[in-house]
């Protein structure tokens, strides 16, 4: 046989049943992989001399045991097995036995591979005859002691300064071992593992720091025990700040160490409030109920007996779906029983977001996006900090299930509820549900192959249709029985019928019939009671139906027009897209849907109406329509030299976004026949970093002196040619210190969902129940392992301002009805300094308006932050210190004054 490396051989090993012989297993591998001479398969050479054994450097404290000082013990006279199991190793220097003392040595980046054991150091010695195995350090050429041991077994990793183990007993002993459960960072001074399940440790600290060696903080204790993955139990322990002992201290505690989620208690917050007293806040139970789903109860309770109640859920199931649901429910006394100044108010809120995996499947698809409640919950909510959603006076919900036929032609329907409520009137709207259906385009003149060419060709059709179930009712109303009386349906059928052609290869010709239907279940009936003496108005219940109907064209063309510059400008074309149409439209009127009522009692003044003017749908026209309409788009783009000179190409910019101008003149209206020319607008400067829009409408008709329109062009009233009714215009923005590129860090979700903005522009909202995420966006890409420093040259920051103006002067006015300024900016005074401020200026009023301060530092494995609102109707401020990490999120202080607020 052909002799190979020492480092390429390994060795299957037979054992005995509940007895590991490591004899068998160091004395098969040291004669076929140590030889040096040839082997055979039917003789073994007898080895002519010992290996010395290598002494290991003295890497363990004066009481630890040596490998090599272990005696020998009489070969055993039975028959040993057959090999059954592999043995892997290797060293970088060498590899050596001692027959006589019965350990081999690995030194020098050894390795050692056995079972579910891996084992790395710079020395290992095994004592195949008392199945023991050492390892430990070794000392560089500085006498340093380097390459530190590394122990795994399955799943679990310990880095100690030496370890001895028995592999017959899988009892260990482990000096400085080191080690990570989870978030927790975990070293003894000894750890004894009794066996694959359980170790019992002396003199540990747990932290949730990185730098096991020089934590900023730990948790020491005498004696523990540690099972992985599932829980570590402590005696005495006690918290260490800095290297310096405090005076907090737990006789005794339990870590749960699962990986899977685990049910517990939530400990509650310590708060005083100015008019509900102290409080215990956010203290619960968290529900971990299976690895797709969870629940978590928080409820707070204040001394005047104001309290409140969430329910949390979040479920996923991958490639499938995922949500979460809140369910919060508060009720807030405010003053004493009897007083003037009593007020006993209850507020809800609803919230529930259902995402469906496109890839489960695409013919199909269920959302929802709910948020729904009491118009005032977050104005008076006592555990709310999100000023955006405060400033918000609509919230809307929507639930939906769509489906698509795969036919030919395509058939898609729809069901949904809907939802939509203003709190500042208070008034709901909601359906439920609405149905919608569509058939896809058919050309039914149209050749299968080939291309679609003149008018015939290009008749298609379509057919949707709408049917809808409506409650108008309020607030207070809200899921009660007076909500469902006056329920509102309908169905609505729409076939539009359209063609189109060009006229000399630049213009094109539309043309559209639609082809309305609509279906009701109850209309009204008005008439005159003469007993009553006054007009009365009846809901008629049944079937009933209208039909309407109406025909529209236009002609439309693109004109393109480029300035060109010399070959030495920068700027060298600017180009100008203008799309001008010229459309018309026909509607008939539709009086044979109209009756007449009697207004007295004698019959001589009747006037007109239509049983269905209360449809959801709207009424049919009574007069006809006969209306040309005139718009002309602009667009603006220019081509420039770009800076990076390695490019040949010229950079497109967009200078002009759009400059729309809209009119219309009715054909059949005996006065003010033009109607308001509208202009709007908008573009993108410094790299698409300002975005600003702007609009205006221009009224070609004068007003008299009591501020009517009338019948007079405003130039032959002594004006100009238009009147200035009202305009607008509005800025936006953000600049940072990367050139605008957006970070991926934390958005403000919670305040969007809450129907408030993603950003910061209206402050940052809070989540009162857990304070140790950020207030601020958080930089993925910054190097956390970057050494921090007070001052360096780059400070990253970012600003974002918005601006808008607002001109009214429909009736001689002449306002400024709004102008305000709104700022918000973030800055690093330090790598693990945050500071951020949200504040604006409202011009009409002269005053300033919501402000924010936000102050924020990383503490390594712990945060603090302050927020301070100083001035409005919100003054509050919340102080935090904790730990980030979830396992001991209850190690925190935190202190707040909560605002005053009043019960609306």
């Amino acid at each position: 046989m052909t002799p190979e490396k020492v480092s390429l051989i390994f060795t299957k090993i037979v054992f005995k049943h509940l007895r590991t012989n490591l004899f068998h297993i160091v004395l098969s591998a040291t004669f076929l992989t140590l030889a040096t001479a040839k082997t055979y398969a039917q003789a073994q050479p007898k080895a002519k001399t010992e290996t010395p054994v290598l002494q290991p450097p003295d890497t363990l404290n004066p009481n630890a045991p040596q490998a090599v000082k272990l005696p020998v013990k009489a070969q055993d006279s039975v028959k040993k097995p057959f090999l059954s199991n592999i043995v892997k190793r290797k060293a970088k220097d060498y590899e050596r036995m001692n027959m006589k003392t019965k350990i081999g040595t690995l030194y020098n980046e050894a390795e050692l591979f056995y079972e579910d054991i891996e084992l790395k150091a710079g020395i290992i010695q095994f004592n195949y005859e008392k199945n023991e195995i050492y390892a430990g350090r070794i000392k560089d050429s500085t006498g340093a002691l380097v390459q530190r041991p590394v122990f795994k077994q399955g799943s679990n990793v310990i880095e100690p300064d030496s370890i001895r183990i028995n592999t017959d007993t899988k009892k260990a002993l482990i000096w400085n071992s080191r080690s990570k459960q989870m978030d927790f960072n975990i070293k003894s001074q000894i750890a004894k593992k009794e066996n694959d399940s359980v170790y019992f440790l002396y003199k540990t600290k747990f932290t949730t720091a990185e730098d096991i060696d020089n934590p900023e903080y730990f948790i020491l204790t005498q004696r523990a025990k540690f099972v992985p993955k599932k829980k570590i139990v402590v005696g005495l322990s006690n918290l260490w700040i800095a290297d310096v002992p405090t005076p907090i201290a737990l006789p005794f505690a339990f870590f749960p160490m699962s990986e899977k989620a685990q049910s517990g208690v939530i400990i509650p917050t310590f708060t005083e409030t100015s008019q509900q007293g102290y409080s215990l806040q956010n203290g619960g139970y968290y529900f971990a109920l299976s690895d797709n789903y969870d629940l978590t109860f928080l409820g707070d309770y204040y001394t005047n007996a104001s309290y409140a109640m969430r329910f949390e859920s979040s479920y996923a199931k991958r490639y499938q779906y995922s949500g979460n649901v809140n369910l919060r429910f508060e009720r807030i006394i405010i003053g004493e029983r009897g007083l003037p100044n009593y007020g006993n108010r209850r507020e809800y809120n609803i919230q529930w977001s259902h995402r469906q995996d496109s890839k489960s499947n695409p013919n199909s698809k269920f959302a929802a996006s709910v948020n729904l409640g009491s118009s005032t919950y977050f104005t008076n909510s006592l555990n709310q900090s999100n000023i955006g959603a405060r400033l918000n006076n609509t919230l809307s919900s929507t639930v939906s299930y769509s489906k698509t036929f795969n036919t030919l032609p395509l058939v898609n329907i729809a069901l949904a509820a809907t939802h939509t409520q203003n709190t500042g009137s208070k008034q709901i709207s909601m359906t439920l549900p609405t149905f919608t259906g569509s058939v896809d385009r058919i050309f039914p003149f149209a050749p299968k192959d080939g291309v679609k060419k003149g008018v015939i060709k290009n008749i298609n059709l379509q057919y949707s249709v709408i049917a809808e179930n409506r409650f108008n009712t309020v607030d207070s109303l809200f899921f009660k029985p007076e909500m469902f009386k006056n329920a509102m349906n309908g169905m609505k059928h729409s076939i539009p019928i359209s063609t189109n052609f060009k006229i000399a290869k630049y213009f094109s010709v539309p043309i559209s019939v639609n082809y309305n239907e609509v279906w009701y279940l109850k209309t009204i009936n008005k008439y005159f009671d003469k007993e009553t003496n006054r007009i009365e108005t009846k809901d008629e219940n049944g079937f009933d139906a209208y039909r309407t109907y109406n025909f529209s064209t236009g002609i439309g063309t693109t004109v393109y027009g480029t300035f060109e510059f010399g070959e030495k400008s920068k700027i060298r074309a600017i180009r100008h897209v203008v799309k001008p149409t010229i459309s018309y439209s026909y509607t008939p009127s539709f009086q044979r849907y109209y009756d007449y009522y009697d207004t007295d009692p004698s019959g001589t003044i009747r006037k007109q109406y239509t049983r269905f003017e209360k449809g959801i749908y709207g009424a049919p026209g009574l007069n006809y329509s006969n209306l040309l309409n005139f718009s002309l788009n602009n667009t603006l783009e220019a081509k420039v030299v770009d800076r990076d000179t390695t490019k040949t190409e010229l950079k497109k910019i967009v200078l002009l976004n759009s400059l729309n101008f809209q009119t219309s003149y009715d054909i059949s209206a005996d006065s003010l026949k033009w109607s308001p020319l509208r202009v709007s607008g908008g573009t993108n400067l410094f790299k698409e970093k300002m975005n600003v829009n702007f609009g205006a409408t221009l009224n070609p008709y004068a007003i008299d002196n009591a501020g009517k329109v009338i019948n007079k062009f405003n130039i032959d009233n002594g004006g100009s040619i238009f009147r200035l009714t009202n305009a607008f215009m509005s800025i936006g923005y953000r600049i940072d210190s990367k050139g605008g590129e957006k970070t991926t860090g934390n958005t403000n979700d919670q305040g969007e969902r809450n129907g408030g903005r993603d950003d910061d522009l209206f402050g940052r909202s809070t989540d009162l129940s857990d304070r140790r995420q950020s207030q601020f966006d958080e930089d993925e890409t910054q190097d956390k392992d970057a050494p921090a420093a007070f001052y360096h040259t780059e400070l990253p920051w970012d600003l974002n301002f918005a601006y808008s103006i607002t001109y009214n002067n429909t009736s001689k006015q002449n306002d400024i009805v709004g102008n305000s300024l709104m700022v918000s900016g973030n800055i690093d005074l330090a790598p693990k300094w945050k500071v951020g401020i949200s504040t604006g200026y409202d011009f009409v009023q002269k005053g300033i308006t919501y402000t924010q301060l936000r102050f924020e530092r990383d503490l390594l494995s712990w945060r603090m932050d302050f927020s301070w609102i100083p001035i409005g109707d919100y003054t509050s401020w919340g102080f935090f210190i904790g730990v980030k990490s979830g396992l001991l999120s209850d190690l925190k202080w935190e202190k707040r004054k909560a605002p005053d607020r009043i019960i609306r």
